[in-house]
């Protein structure tokens, strides 16, 4: 049984601490930003433009290299679905136009150019964005077995947010492990140093009490996170319940937290870790995992400020949509469309000759992308441990102006397009969860025409529905969203209505958006795996609620389970043994990979590939 903590016992035990008092912590050391001068010839503003956008020198080169690596990968895919293909039920063969592709033999230009979003949802979305991804990786037999693997290895683009958010963070700075490797942690051999290794996401120790019915531990566990960020107080920047939640997520989702260490604080526990330094990462260098990017939603200071809007969301689809990734943060959106450099993210919006460096802290970037706190649907119990961190900040930090449910960001753009940009004239950022405008899967990035992709598979896993299924209200969303921006970004049709998707079973196979768009439409192909109910007839176990913040082994190993299920299941046929998995999804999974690649080669869809778009397409 959980112990209930009071805020007499936090209180007392904040006292005989004595917050602030004794030396920083080594975490507190580590998280607080240094301030400098910036280096000569440094800017701080990238404009993009709002039709003739342009990608960062890093991230296109990024992209480059890793289209190199991806044309191997492709080949290798290609492997897998043959293989699979001649040794399954299936009687299907691939079009030759599909081979052709695939085996790169048109070179790097017309191959699919590939980005996954994994939706938001607390650990439920973590989970179940992961066990997608495992489906789709060539490192697991499994996967390669089922005539999936290989996928992952070729994605150039792999975007999250809020519960998706933990994934893809933790993936990038983690050297893109294989997916067990990282929920649950490496093999004690690969983790002799310690501290510098990934000790796995812990998710049996509850993200905000993980001292479990040791009550006291938890007050001190809060107390000490609470002190991690003092330092950055100190030196000058506003600090929010988003910092602690940050130092939280940390001792998860970065390196250097193990079990054995997790009360320890003589270590950091993944303070110091920063999103630009992803860039240093070996799996990044060498262009071997997909160029990683994370969303979070806006509050405008000119147009609202927690208003819930029509639709029931806290955050209008017109605010600007923020994004992160390991050279910048920044938006697209026409109403600013700029960027800064994410290693000098923080740094003081009127003196554009001091540089910041260490505000970018992973577990920040992971922490504000998912942080509701700020809206009315947290549970009592979470809601009843961050009032409390609240009222401790309160208490603790003497600030003004600074709104504590949310991320403070120093603005970088503070004067930049004054007519269009809501917060031209706030020197601060407020922040929150990428999915409170109700476009839970971060779709918008993948959209950027800059960025060319033309293929999407969007994994959703929300709690839309009352027994936490999806329900495309995300789809719904990012339609509306697009259809403000008309010539910015370009989506291909889907149901306006959730009773569409759940009356057709949208959600509980995959489903594929986009089949019949034109060449002239930009827009992408959306591969649609969501977590709408269980497969194959099975007890579902991928339904958990978004604030259960503890998961014993035992669930995490079922939820991998189905959903690797829901992953290579495709359209279920029934039979006299019970539901079965379509023997043809691999082929359809390949066929839609590459359709917009089809289109530029101008090959027409022939064989498997016209049976599979008539079973799978929505239009």
């Amino acid at each position: 049984m959980r112990a209930i903590l009071t805020p007499l016992t936090f209180y007392l035990i904040a006292c005989s601490l004595g917050l602030g008092a004794a030396a920083e912590s080594v975490a507190a050391v580590a998280y607080t930003p240094s301030v400098q001068a910036c280096p000569p010839r440094t800017s701080l503003v990238r404009q993009t433009g709002s039709s003739a956008q342009s990608l960062s020198a890093g991230e296109a080169a990024y992209v480059s290299g890793r289209q190199q690596v991806a044309l191997n990968a492709w080949k290798g895919y290609l492997a897998n679905v043959q293989a699979y293909l001649n040794t399954s039920q299936s009687n299907a063969s691939l079009p030759q136009y599909v081979d052709d592709i695939l085996s790169g033999l048109f070179g790097v230009g017309p191959q699919p150019r590939l980005g996954i979003a994994t939706s938001g949802g607390g650990y439920r979305s973590a989970i179940f964005g992961a066990g997608i991804l495992n489906a789709l990786d060539g490192r697991n037999q499994t996967s390669v077995e089922a005539g999936t693997g290989g996928v992952l290895q070729a994605a150039t683009y792999l975007s999250g947010l809020s519960g998706g958010s933990w994934l893809v963070s933790s993936l990038a700075q983690a050297d893109f492990p294989m997916l067990p490797e990282l929920i649950f942690g490496p093999s004690p051999a690969q983790t002799n140093d310690g501290n510098a290794k990934f000790g796995g996401w812990l998710a049996d120790m509850d993200l905000l009490t993980p001292g479990g019915a040791n009550i006291i531990r938890d007050a001190e566990y809060l107390v000490d996170i609470v002190d991690e960020v003092s330092g950055k107080f100190s030196a000058g920047f506003p600090v929010t319940v988003t910092d602690v939640w940050a130092r939280a997520l940390s001792r998860h989702f970065a390196n250097g937290t193990t079990a054995a260490n997790f009360f320890d604080d003589n270590l950091p526990h993944g303070a110091g870790i920063t999103f630009s330094s992803i860039v240093n990462v070996s799996s990044f260098v060498n262009h071997e995992q997909p160029f990683p990017i994370v969303v979070a939603d806006s509050l405008v200071s000119r147009t609202n400020g927690s208003a819930v809007t029509e639709d029931g969301d806290l955050v209008p689809l017109t605010n600007p949509i923020y994004e992160f990734n390991p050279f910048e943060m920044g938006t697209y959106d026409p109403q600013l469309g700029a960027f800064t450099p994410m290693r000098f993210l923080g740094s003081p919006p009127t003196n554009r000759s001091t540089c910041v460096t260490g505000f970018d802290q992973l577990a920040y970037i992971a922490g504000t992308s998912s942080n509701v706190f700020n809206g009315p649907n947290v549970t009592s119990a979470v809601l009843s441990i961050i009032d409390k961190i609240v009222n401790f900040l309160e208490e603790t930090f003497t600030q003004t102006d600074v709104r504590l449910d949310s991320a403070a960001v120093p603005n970088a753009f503070f004067g930049v397009s004054p007519a269009t940009f809501p917060d031209s004239d706030q020197t601060v950022l407020t922040l929150v969860d990428g999915g409170e405008d109700g476009e839970t899967d971060p779709l918008q990035p993948l959209l950027v025409l800059a960025r060319g992709v033309d293929t999407i598979i969007a994994i959703d896993a929300p709690a839309d529905t009352s027994d936490n299924f999806a329900a495309g209200l995300d789809l719904i969303s990012t339609q509306a969203r697009v259809q403000l921006f008309p010539g910015t970004y370009f989506f291909p049709p889907v149901p306006n209505t959730t009773d569409v998707y759940l009356s057709q079973n949208l959600t509980r196979r995959p489903t594929f958006f986009g089949c019949n768009s034109s060449a002239a439409s930009d827009e992408p192909f959306v591969i649609y795996i969501a977590n709408g109910g269980p497969p194959l007839g099975q007890a579902p176990v991928t339904n958990t609620p978004t604030f259960q913040l503890e998961y014993s082994n035992g669930e995490l190993g079922a939820m991998l389970d189905q959903t690797f299920d829901i992953a290579t299941q495709g359209i279920p046929s029934e039979t006299p043994r019970g539901p079965e998995k379509d023997p043809d999804w691999p082929a359809c999974l390949a066929c839609a990979i590459t359709d917009r690649a089809r289109r530029t080669i101008v090959a027409s869809r022939s064989g498997i590939c016209e049976t599979c778009m008539a079973r799978y397409c929505w239009s």
